[in-house]
C-alpha cells in the first residue's frame, strides 16, 4: 500500500513540475499572437496604450480599471461588440484572436505599453 501512495504522489509531482512550463508557453504563445492581431487590426487607434478618438478611455492600466475593463471577459466583449467609436469586431475577427487580443491588452497595460 505504502508503495501505490508513493507512486502516485511520484506522478503528482511529475506533473505538477512539468504543467508550470507548458502552461506559461500557452500562455506567452497567446500574448504573442495577441500582439500580431493588436498591430493588424488595433494599433491605428491604440499604438502604445493610447486612443486617438478618445484619448483618457485609453489602454493603461488606471483607464481599464476605472472603466471596468481590465478584465479579460470586459476586453472580449468590447473588441466583440464594440461602443461609441470602437467599432465591434464580431465576424472580422475570430473568437481565438479577440481572445488572444485581450490577453495582449491586459499583458501590456501590467507592463505601462513598454516592451
Amino acid at each position: 500500500m505504502k508503495k501505490l501512495i508513493y507512486s502516485l504522489l511520484a506522478i503528482v509531482l511529475c506533473l505538477t513540475c512539468f504543467a508550470a512550463p507548458v502552461l506559461a508557453d500557452a500562455s506567452t504563445d497567446l500574448t504573442a499572437k495577441g500582439a500580431k492581431v493588436f498591430s493588424a487590426n488595433c494599433a491605428a487607434c491604440h499604438q502604445g496604450g493610447n486612443n486617438v478618438v478618445a484619448a483618457n478611455k485609453n489602454l493603461k492600466s488606471a483607464a481599464l480599471k476605472e472603466y471596468g475593463m481590465d478584465s479579460t471577459d470586459a476586453i472580449i466583449t468590447q473588441v466583440t461588440n464594440g461602443k461609441g467609436a470602437m467599432p465591434s469586431f464580431k465576424g472580422r475577427l475570430k473568437e481565438e484572436d479577440i481572445k488572444a487580443v485581450a490577453a495582449y491588452v491586459l499583458d501590456q497595460s501590467a507592463k505601462d505599453w513598454k516592451k
